[in-house]
């Protein structure tokens, strides 16, 4: 059955406008990105066996363009809009943290670092620089790795922080593997980082570590 043949109420797109997109399913949204099935198959249908290939969303979003155009329904316009769509949503998180203090903002740093890093294959290091109110000045990739581990050298960082006379900053990096716990690694490179950088005067105010749909924060841990 077509959509357009089920009753107003369980259309994804009039169920959105009606009540909200945060009353839809995964498969519901999925399926007003998608907006037309295929034959036999409903964008609903489609949508869900979709997320069904991929095994969730966040899966769905990090999947490379030959990955995703490979799957039944996709193509190369729907894995550019997507891809148009996630860097909306990241410069719109990027926007709200410039325009305000981050830390009055937590769930904002959080949300803009898993949309930034959960989806990547490789492990990467990143620096969010803030001034002495803690407002945004930068967020740059610091350091870039391989599927499990990443070489950070606090000099360079040192330099970076200088370079945008930064008062503070908060780190991120993210696990490929999907699990947002940090290793003890991740702690003595955190208090290594931190020790280096009270030598110039700017403070670690945290780090994250994020994983598949999760960010942890160090200093909810107490790890700082």
């Amino acid at each position: 059955m077509a959509i357009t043949d089920w009753p107003i109420d369980d259309r994804p797109r009039e169920k959105m406008l009606a009540k909200g997109a945060e009353s839809l399913s995964d498969a519901e949204l999925v399926a007003i990105f998608l907006r037309t099935g295929v034959k036999g198959k409903s964008a609903v249908d489609l949508a869900r066996e979709t997320l069904g290939r991929f095994g969730s969303l966040t899966a769905l979003f990090g999947a490379s363009s030959g990955t995703f155009c490979a799957s039944p329904g996709l193509g190369e316009a729907k894995y550019a809009q997507l891809q148009a769509v996630l860097e909306m949503a990241r410069r719109a998180l990027r926007e709200k943290l410039a325009n305000g203090v981050a830390l009055n903002s937590p769930q904002a740093v959080r949300d803009y670092l898993r949309l930034r890093l959960q989806a990547l294959e490789h492990e990467v290091f990143v620096g969010v620089f803030l001034d002495a109110q803690n407002r945004l000045l930068a967020v740059e990739e610091l350091f870039r790795g391989t599927l499990t581990q990443t070489s950070v050298y606090p000099r360079e960082i040192v330099k970076r922080a200088l370079s945008h006379n930064a008062a503070a900053v908060i780190f991120a990096h993210n696990h490929p593997s999907g699990i947002a716990e940090p290793s003890r690694a991740d702690e003595m490179l955190t208090q290594t980082l931190k020790q280096a950088l009270a030598l110039v005067d700017v403070k670690v105010l945290d780090h994250f570590v994020v994983g598949s749909g999760a960010a942890l924060s160090f200093a909810e841990r107490g790890l700082l």
